[in-house]
Order: C-alpha cells, then structure tokens, then sequence
C-alpha cells in the first residue's frame, strides 16, 4: 500500500480502487492516469477509454455531489469519463462510475463500506441489471433487478460458457414458485419443473458443444408480456409473463437460436422457468405454460434461424436502436426514427410468412405512433396513413394487425392535433371520439378494440356522462374478459356504481405488513388515492393532516399510492411526514389496487361510513371537510 500526497491506493478485487485521506484536498486528488487504470469489477462492460494520444488531454477534479466528496475525470472536451465518490463521508471512496458517450452506464458500489464493492448496476443505455455480490469476490451472487431481456441474454451467455451458476441465478426457485399466488393444479406442475431445472441445465451444457463460448443474444422476440388475471385456475395474484421467448444468437458471425420458453416477472427480476433449447423449438416449446394456445408464428419459430439478410438488417435495427439511446436532440432523432422505419419495412417485404411479416408491421406502427405522439417526428403520422392503406385490403395480413395500424394511426393523428399551435381541444376530442367509435365498428373483435372502448369509457366519465361510461366498460367485460383492459373496465364500473355498497379492500403495506380496511370498521374511512408526481394530490395531504388534527380520534384515513417505485412514494411519505397507513403495489395506475376501483386519474377520494360502505366515490379536494363532517354527524 502506497501513501501519496495524503491520499493512498490499494487494490482491491476486480482491480477497483479505494482512495482514502482528504477527499476535498486537491492535493490529494490522484493522477489522470491512476484514475484511467480502474477498470469494472463486471466483465462485458462497455465504456470510454481514451485512446494514448486521448488520455494526456483528459483532466481529474475535486467535485461536490450534493454534499458528497469525489473526482471526476473529464476528456478535452470536458466530458465525463468517470465518476469516484465518498458517499459518507469517511473519506474512502466507495462509488465508481463508468460513462459512455458522457451518460453513466456501469457503476460498483460498496454498500457496507469496507473497501469492497459488494454491488454492480447498469444504467441508461446499458439496461437496468443490479447484481448483488454478497461474498465480495467480483462474481454476482443474485439479481436485484433485471429485465426480461436482460435476463434472456444471461441465459445464452450461460449457455454459451456453460456456466450452470450463472443460469442459476435467473432460474425460478422453488420458494419463488410457491409464492406466486398460483392455484394447486398450476402451482403443482411449476414446482415440478422449476425442481429440476437447474440439475437439468447441468446435465444438457456437459453435451452442448454447438454454441461458441462467446456467443452472444443479438435480438430478443417475445411479442408482448401478458398478465394472467387473479381467479385464472384458482390463482390470488395477478401475474406477468412472457411466452414463447426466442433469442436469436450471434455464433462467431453465424446467426443460430435459442428457445428461451417462457419468463415469469417475481418483483423486478425475471426468472425462466424452461430449459433453454438450441436451434428449433420442439414441441413442448409451442405451447406455453401460462397460455396453452400454440405460440404465434414468427420468423424464429417458424423457418428455424434466420437468414444472413435477415440477421444483417437485424443488426443493422440493433445499431440504429444503440444510436437513438445516444441521440442528442430531436432532428438527430428523427432521422433515426426514418432509418428505422426503412429497416422494419425490408425485413416485412422479405418476410416468408404473414405472421412474421405483422410481427415487422407492429413494430413499426407502435414506433412510429409513439414518435409523433412524443412531438419527435410528425411524418409518421403520413407514414402511419400510408401503411394502412398499403395493408387495409392485403387478404394475407391478419385483420388484427391492420386494426392495430389504424388505432395507432388515430391515436398518433391525435397527439398531432393537440401539438398543434393554437389547438381547438373541442373539435380534436369529439373527432377523436367519433374515430373510436368507428374504429371498435370495424374491428369489434380486435384486441385493440378493448383499449379503444376503455378511452371512450374513460372520456364519458370526465365529462359527465357515467351511465355512457358504465355501458362501455360493461361491454369490455363482456367481449374481452381476459384483456388488462377488463381489469380496469371492471374496477372502474363498480366504482360507479359503489355508493352503498361496502368497499372490501386490503393490500401491502408500504414499508411491510398488510393494510386491510375491515380493521377500521366502526369508524369512517377516507381512501386516498394519490402519487408524489401528482401536485394537486400532494396539496390534498395538508388537508387531510388537518383534518386529522381536528377529528384523528373518530376518523380513518389510508393512503393508496400509485408511484412506480416504492422509493419514490416512501421518500414523499417522510418529506410530507404522513403518519396514516400507505398500501402500494407495482404497477402504478395498472397496479392491482389501481384497477380494483379502476382509477384513472390522481387524486381521486372515496369516503365510506362506520360500517365500511361508500358514501362519496368521488370526493372533490376543496369539498374533503365538509364531506367529512357529514358522516361524522350521522
């Protein structure tokens, strides 16, 4: 160990580097090329080195983040490279941060202070994993968050290197499987499998010699994730899915596959419940678990792997994608967004099948409407247009994807309206909704019917036509039962309907344990729906914290928040200092709490009397205390 300037080096695993003494004394501040020998604790990371004739003209600098002491390492342009941070002020560092084009993508934590990173996270471009090094010896012990994705190409890497831990670390555990909510039958066979999946992904690398051992996932197919409803086979919980998961694979520049099967969402990480298969899936992989129907046709599942054309423009999408993440202002964007579009557009044209040509056509419709809509590139409203035309009459184009087309033409024909300078928002919601109504007219079996119907729910409820609204979301019900849309269709028609009746309602707890609303029977209860990006939902929490000042003794009050992260709700919960119970769940407004009252918007109060049933579903913000002190006095 070597002390220099009041500031020493040691080297720890992974060759990270703890640097103590006075993190605010520039002359403690080591060398730019100290600072460029740190390295990842992870292997695979991809960041900025500077080239020899780069790194003399990079600078290192004392900063203060927010109260906290460290160096960042800048190139001539003044552009971050990296980023070490004392983040408690004893001195050491104990945060290093890698950066790429000048955004963070990788950084190791040490969490306990010790001088050992114990924590590995990837950020913007790089994804969203969070491993967990408990043992501190560089290698990832767990998964605190991880996408669907990410988790398929952990898969082929494990495959690939024939590491059964690092597939363990993916693969659903037992106690994982029992707390899914599922019923006996269902929660039976996924024991079974999920049992031996590890012992099996064990015995079938020891034969696996076709995959190279840097092979890597270049393109992830698996439609869309769906949710398998609570109730479904006696199930309590709600449940996220993918099915049919296809990873096509860059084998030394020959493209191959993987049959990934099926990945299940356990908080923010996804587990695979299936082996993975090379090559062609069999027939165990056609149908999933959750979803018994075949899996739907697409070029991986159908032709086996892929072309060298089709895996060139594949990479080719992949490239264009890493450019948008990078894309530094709109008209840059925009001309991604363009090159996209033409690439989605050959890999459709050279399809073999409808069905692999529709998975292209979705593709480009939901970005297409999503960039209009987002202000980025208006012609893909025209594009949009264009499309649909092109598809409308082709007989060998599913009907769905042709109603999918058109609702995001509507839909991105709207955003374009309301961006327009001087907007008539009469005229552009009643055409609006005049192109619902004929679009669910055409395509009534359509799954995007269910969604269309939902916003004429939702937009006849706003304006005060609930028995409109409560039709509507009757027939979502009926026609779509199983779509996400029925979910919230139902919840929304109780809603409407609730006044007199008694509210059953529980969920968990912010912070731990259960928050059930039989408990406060005997006392009135005001539910607050609310969320910390909601301003006029926080306004109501001093209203309600005087409120409580003045009846606390003869009044209830629960809070349901509707944050995406429970980080976000608990820092509000402090801040404000909320003393009344808090239920949330993921999700935000899709959460299961959200779509059991179908709530639509923040805030929204309901108030119910001493023996649990409603009595205002809709409490306005400025009308809380009078409404209050009405059941009170019953």
């Amino acid at each position: 160990m070597v002390r220099t300037g009041g500031t020493f080096l040691a080297l720890l695993v992974g060759a990270s580097v703890a640097w103590c003494g006075n993190a605010a004394s520039a002359a403690a501040t080591p060398t730019v090329e100290q600072a460029l020998k740190l390295k990842p604790v992870q292997p695979e990371v991809e960041y900025d080195i500077p080239t020899a004739e780069e790194a003399p003209k990079c600078k290192i600098s004392v900063r203060q983040f927010e109260g906290q002491s460290g160096w960042v390492v800048e190139d001539a342009q003044g552009q971050m490279l990296r980023r070490f941070v004392d983040t408690n002020g004893d001195n050491v560092v104990d945060q290093w941060s890698y950066y790429r084009e000048g955004i963070e993508i990788y950084r190791d934590i040490d969490s306990d202070f010790n001088g050992k990173p114990d924590q590995h996270r990837w950020f913007n471009t790089a994804g969203t994993r969070w491993g967990i090094d408990k043992n501190e010896d560089g290698r990832i012990d767990s998964w605190k968050q991880i996408s669907a994705e990410e988790a398929a190409a952990e898969i082929v890497r494990a495959l690939a290197q024939r590491d059964a831990e690092r597939f363990a670390l993916i693969a659903m555990t037992l106690d994982e499987s029992k707390g899914l909510g599922l019923g006996a039958g269902k929660g039976g066979k996924l024991a079974e499998k999920v049992g031996k999946l590890n012992d099996d992904f064990k015995a079938m690398v020891l034969r696996q010699d076709s995959l190279p051992r840097d092979a890597r996932m270049a393109h992830f197919s698996g439609g869309k994730p769906g949710v398998v409803p609570a109730g479904t086979e006696e199930s309590t919980r709600d449940l996220t899915v993918y099915e049919h998961v296809v990873a096509i694979v860059d084998a030394q520049g020959k493209p191959t596959q993987v049959v990934i099967g099926t990945l299940v969402q356990v908080g923010p990480v996804w587990r695979a419940i299936d082996l993975p298969q090379l090559g062609d899936p069999g027939p165990d992989a056609t149908a999933g678990f959750f979803f018994t129907s075949p899996a739907p046709e697409r070029p991986e599942a159908i032709a086996g792997s892929p072309t060298e054309q089709t895996q060139k423009l594949i990479e080719e999408l992949q490239k264009i994608d890493e450019s948008l993440n990078r894309a530094a202002n709109p008209p840059q964007r925009a001309q991604l967004v363009e090159k996209r579009a033409e690439v989605l557009q050959k890999l459709a044209n050279q399809s073999k099948t409808p069905a692999e040509r529709a998975m292209w056509y979705r593709q480009m419709a939901d970005m297409l409407s999503g960039e209009v809509q987002s202000g980025v590139y208006p012609a893909g409203a025209q594009r949009l247009v264009d499309l649909f035309n092109q598809l409308k009459d082709n007989k060998e184009i599913d009907r769905d994807i042709i109603a999918h087309v058109r609702i995001c033409q509507l839909t991105a024909e709207y955003g374009l309206a309301m961006q327009a300078p001087k907007p008539d928002f009469i005229k552009i919601q009643t055409d609006w909704l005049k192109n619902l109504e004929q679009f669910v007219a055409e395509y009534p079996q359509s799954p995007d019917a269910a969604e269309a119907m939902l916003q004429l729910g939702i937009s006849q409820e706003f304006s005060g036509q609930e028995d409109a609204a409560a039709q509507w979301y009757q027939r979502i019900k009926q026609n779509f039962p199983n779509s996400p849309a029925a979910q919230k269709a139902a919840g929304a028609k109780w809603r409407l309907e609730s006044v007199g009746k008694v509210l059953t309602l529980s969920g968990p707890a912010l912070g731990g344990g259960t928050v059930d609303l039989a408990k406060f029977r005997g006392k009135p209860v005001l539910i607050h729906y609310w969320a910390t990006w909601s301003e006029p939902a926080k306004a109501d929490i001093a209203t309600i914290q005087q409120l409580l000042r003045k009846y606390g003794n003869n009044l209830v009050v629960v809070g349901i928040n509707l944050d995406l992260t429970a980080r976000d709700a608990q820092a509000v919960v402090n801040e404000l200092r909320i003393t009344w119970p808090q239920i949330w769940e993921e999700g935000g407004l899709d959460s299961r709490t959200a779509n059991q009252l179908g709530i639509l918007t923040v805030p929204t109060t309901l108030l119910l009397d001493a023996q649990g049933r409603v009595v205002n579903r809709a409490v306005a913000s400025n009308e809380i205390e009078a409404q209050v002190k009405k059941v009170l006095n019953q």
